[in-house]
Order: structure tokens, then C-alpha cells, then sequence
């Protein structure tokens, strides 16, 4: 059985691997400069799970600090930003994203985030069930959101 540890991104030797992961698991596919400018804005808010039997890096999530309209008060507030999360097919249902997620939400809350939020494919049940279980309601659905036409689900939570 496998352990897994959640630590910080780092660019000079899992930049690969995490655009790797990108590649397999999502229809959407960032650029290397992406995922490098993300982490020089905010490094805390870049984490990767990697699979201690095989020192390989298996998932990760990245986040950004946004200013924004809250969702719920009134006027501007610091919001995170779940930009993308992946996690190797052979690596799901082990609680990786999850881990992953209150890592995230944990260091947003370190820089006085309050609320953050997520774009999710509508058909991506296992997602919005974990999402749920987080706290995350739905805010509202962006029509054709994604490059093949598929709507996204706005999920928003307090953190």
C-alpha cells in the first residue's frame, strides 16, 4: 500500500511531471510558463502528492489570490482561486484531492483569504461530490465554458 506525501511545487524538478499529469487527465492544457507564473505569485498555493513507494509525483493543485466581488457579503475581498486539479487515474479514490484541497484551502487561509472557488465540468460527478463534501455550493453554471462546448459548474465555499 502506498503513502503519499502533499508538498510545496517545485519548478526546477516537477515541472514536467505536473505538465504530465495536466496532459493526462485534463482536456484543457497549460503552457510550462503557466504553471511557473502561478507559482512565482503564489508558491504556498502550489502543492504536489507524491506516491513515497515510487518517489513519483501523482497529483497536484495550484491556486491563485484574486480580488473580487464576494459571494457571499458585499464589496470587494481577497478570493482563492482553484485553478486546476489532477490526479493520476491509477491514484484516484485515495484521497489525494482532497488532501490536496485542505492544503490549498489552508494556505489561502494563511494570507486572510475568506471564500474561494473552482470551475468544474458539469459531468464531472466524482469532482462535485468531493467539492460538496468541502463545503462548495453551486453559484451558478458558465454555458459552453470549456473548449469542447461543455458547461461549468461555479462552485464557491467559505475557508
Amino acid at each position: 500500500m502506498s503513502s503519499f506525501i502533499i508538498r510545496r511545487f517545485n519548478p526546477t524538478t516537477d515541472l514536467n511531471a505536473v505538465q504530465n499529469i495536466n496532459r493526462n487527465c485534463l482536456p484543457e492544457n497549460y503552457p510550462r510558463f503557466f504553471f511557473t507564473e502561478i507559482y512565482e505569485r503564489f508558491p504556498d498555493g502550489f502543492n504536489i502528492a507524491i506516491d513515497e513507494t515510487t518517489n513519483e509525483v501523482v497529483a497536484y493543485v495550484m491556486t491563485r489570490i484574486e480580488k473580487g466581488l464576494s459571494n457571499f457579503g458585499f464589496g470587494l475581498c481577497k478570493k482563492g482561486h482553484i485553478i486546476s486539479i489532477a490526479v493520476m487515474p491509477q491514484y484516484r479514490r485515495k484521497g489525494l484531492a482532497k488532501k490536496l484541497m485542505l492544503a490549498a484551502n489552508h494556505a489561502l487561509r494563511l494570507r486572510d483569504v475568506k471564500e474561494v472557488y473552482l470551475e468544474v465540468r458539469e459531468s464531472n460527478q466524482a469532482a462535485i461530490n468531493l467539492y460538496q463534501q468541502l463545503g462548495y455550493i453551486t453559484m451558478k453554471v458558465s454555458k459552453r465554458y470549456y473548449s469542447d462546448g461543455e458547461a461549468a459548474l461555479i462552485m464557491v465555499a467559505k475557508i
